[in-house]
């Protein structure tokens, strides 16, 4: 939970614009940056919902699944119902291929790939946990990335810093070698812990190094140094 979690001091790194001639590997939420899913994950927990005669997520609900892991999503939509566990039971049937098919891939995503081929190491640090793997195959993305952390690789999904961590470890890099590309509150608090330069997508309220609308600008960026 949010609220339960104290991130790090801001580092210099996050204070200040670093040069970005440094970075090695440049590491993707999904959701809300790789793909526009609010209205994959909506019909996903709505259907959830539905199955128990539950009324449809309020604008606060989609927000918080929106972030989070299934798991703690589907634990906040029946916080207060005796049925959680049935529900988080339910949410394991379930097939999540029928909503893939819904998300939307943000624009020049793939040519952004294409571009950090050459000379960047590539990973996504997701609180997705089982589809992840399906949304990249089934979305043309498998063969795109170095490494892929997603709830289930790790004990402390974000805003933990865990999963980045995890993703500098593999390849032997400082915090300063890497930016990660997020558009969330989760997104800002494990960048902060992890002391990873934080570059916000399509969200100007984040505490971040650079705000960007378009991965051609974070390309342009790199191309700068």
């Amino acid at each position: 939970m949010l609220e339960n979690f104290i991130p790090k001091v801001l580092t210099t790194y996050q204070r200040i614009l670093w040069n970005m001639e440094h970075v090695k590997v440049v590491i993707f939420d999904c959701d809300g940056v790789m793909f526009d899913s609010r209205r994959a994950n909506e019909a996903y927990y709505n259907d959830i919902l539905t199955h128990f005669g539950r009324p449809r997520m309020t604008s606060e609900q989609c927000d918080y699944v929106h972030m989070h892991t299934a798991e703690q999503s589907v634990a906040h939509l029946f916080r207060d119902d005796p049925r959680l566990e049935q529900a988080l039971a339910y949410r394991q049937q379930i097939d999540y291929l029928p909503f893939i098919p819904m998300m939307q891939m943000e624009p020049y995503l793939k040519a952004f790939l294409e571009y950090l081929q050459f000379g960047h190491k590539t990973a996504i640090s997701t609180n997705r946990s089982d589809t992840m793997d399906r949304v990249l195959v089934d979305h043309g993305l498998k063969g795109y990335f170095d490494l892929v952390v997603s709830s289930l690789d790790v004990k402390r999904p974000k805003p933990d810093p865990e999963s980045l961590i995890k993703i500098l470890d593999h390849f032997g890099l400082s915090p300063r070698e890497a930016i990660y590309i997020g558009d969330s509150e989760i997104d800002e608090l494990a960048a902060t812990a992890a002391g990873i330069p934080l570059v916000a997508y399509k969200n100007p309220v984040l505490s971040a190094a650079h705000h960007v609308t378009h991965f051609k600008e974070i390309e342009d960026l790199l191309e700068k140094n």
